[in-house]
């Protein structure tokens, strides 16, 4: 897990439409996984939704792969 640069959370904000300043919305950076990480947090969570999500998670990571691999 880490935290993203002021840079990211700036790009991330304005893509997922985060509210103006006073109108609530996230304010703080926040922590992410990398793929790695969230195979290891596979390991821990035994939930049925945890195991349903963690599988969503690792196919949108190779499919990225895929994409960035293949040059589109």
């Amino acid at each position: 897990m880490f935290q993203l640069t002021n840079e990211e959370f700036k790009d991330l904000m304005f893509q997922i439409g985060t509210s103006k300043e006073g109108r609530g919305g996230r304010r703080k950076v926040p922590s992410v996984f990398n793929e790695n990480g969230i195979a290891m947090l596979s390991g821990v969570l035994n939930s049925e939704r945890a195991i349903t999500v963690n599988i969503s998670i690792m196919r949108i990571f190779t499919k990225l792969r895929s994409i960035l691999m293949s040059g589109e």
